[in-house]
């Protein structure tokens, strides 16, 4: 398998994943690497040796990852779950897509129309918590990305906070990767991993690409707070 230090570079997997969804939203996608040959790779190689981004994303069934980036198989290490929360199996299945497959950018992506984001601020707002015994553990995931966001726009109402909600799951998550995984920090800080922020909308199939210096932001308040692990 290939070291870490093998792989394209952070801002190289970027600018693919980019190119992938400009080729997608234009109706000219090219999906590579989805042949015979490459299934017959993927049985006798190990992933490791192509797999160039790890991926955190919502489970809604509105977003193919490797449709969306116009990618194919083993190319993108994938972990969705609804809301794109950042809990401990996601934390460990990120620390796997960095440090096994190997993989130099991590990619924290919310969307529009976030189901759980929705509900988590109607919830917020007054609305009853759902019957079921886990989907509230979901919801707490979440609650501290509403409640900034209503602090930061104190003027606007529950349904226009949502949007930016959205983007401060995002953050959300990746501040609680940050505490909770001292690999995925040193990763960072060593320069050999890039995490970013980005947002899917689920309408236009365009993915905008959130402050790259966010990430750098929020490990250093993480770790000033002795927040970390």
């Amino acid at each position: 398998m290939r070291r870490l230090s093998d792989k394209p570079d952070p801002e190289t997997c970027k600018q693919r994943l980019k190119e992938g969804n400009t080729r997608f939203v234009e109706g000219v996608s090219e999906h590579p690497y989805s042949d015979a040959a490459r299934l017959h790779q993927a049985g006798t190689e190990d992933q490791g040796d192509h797999a160039f981004a790890t991926l955190l994303s919502c489970s809604d069934s509105r977003i193919p990852l490797e449709r969306i980036f116009d990618a194919g198989i083993m190319d993108l290490f994938v972990i969705r779950v609804a809301g794109n929360v950042c809990q401990s199996s996601e934390v460990a299945s990120i620390e796997f897509g960095l440090v096994y497959v190997k993989t130099r950018l991590l990619v924290i992506m919310g969307h529009t129309q976030c189901g759980a984001v929705t509900a988590t601020a109607r919830a917020a707002d007054g609305a009853p918590l759902p019957p079921e015994d886990n989907i509230p553990l979901l919801f707490d995931a979440i609650l501290p990305a509403v409640k900034r966001a209503q602090n930061q726009h104190p003027d606007l109402n529950m349904a226009e906070i949502i949007p930016h909600a959205t983007i401060e799951n995002v953050w959300q998550s990746m501040e609680n990767l940050f505490k909770a995984s001292p690999v995925v920090r040193n990763l960072v800080k060593s320069g050999m991993v890039q995490v970013v922020g980005a947002i899917y909308d689920v309408g236009t199939g365009h993915v905008e690409w959130l402050p790259e210096n966010a990430a750098t932001d929020i490990l250093q308040h993480v770790e000033s707070q002795g927040q970390t692990t």
